[in-house]
């Protein structure tokens, strides 16, 4: 016979794999990298995904607002990231996988400043 305390700790692990699980699916479709480069009209520096938005021109002179974002905090800090990697205003290169609906969100594996310097999010 299962003890009571036995069946709570089951589902309690269960809940607790199956949210931690859902939660880091990033709905994206890994074909290909996509690239997009524009301008920083935010950076939001929070878990569980620092985002940042940016505005992409297009060739046709219109322009499109793009979600960019990595892995929480603690590790893109470890990969050289700060609260002030990244300002409005700042053009930048984003380069990683698109949401597989196709939605203008990218999760990122890197991002380009506009002086050249190349930060990864995933590397560590």
């Amino acid at each position: 016979m299962i003890r009571t305390s036995q069946t709570l700790a089951f589902f309690t692990t269960l809940v607790l794999f199956s949210t931690a699980f859902a939660h880091h699916a990033w709905p994206v479709s890994r074909a290909a990298l996509v690239t997009v480069s524009g301008t920083v009209s935010s950076f939001d520096w929070s878990n569980p995904h620092p985002m940042i938005s940016i505005t992409v021109e297009k060739a046709d002179g219109a322009s499109e607002n793009w979600q960019i974002g990595g892995p929480a905090i603690s590790r893109m800090t470890a990969n050289g990231w700060t609260k002030d990697t990244v300002k409005p205003g700042d053009m930048i290169t984003g380069t990683g996988y698109q949401f597989s609906n196709g939605s203008r969100i990218i999760r990122l594996e890197r991002v380009t400043l506009a002086n050249g310097q190349e930060l990864q999010v995933y590397a560590r």
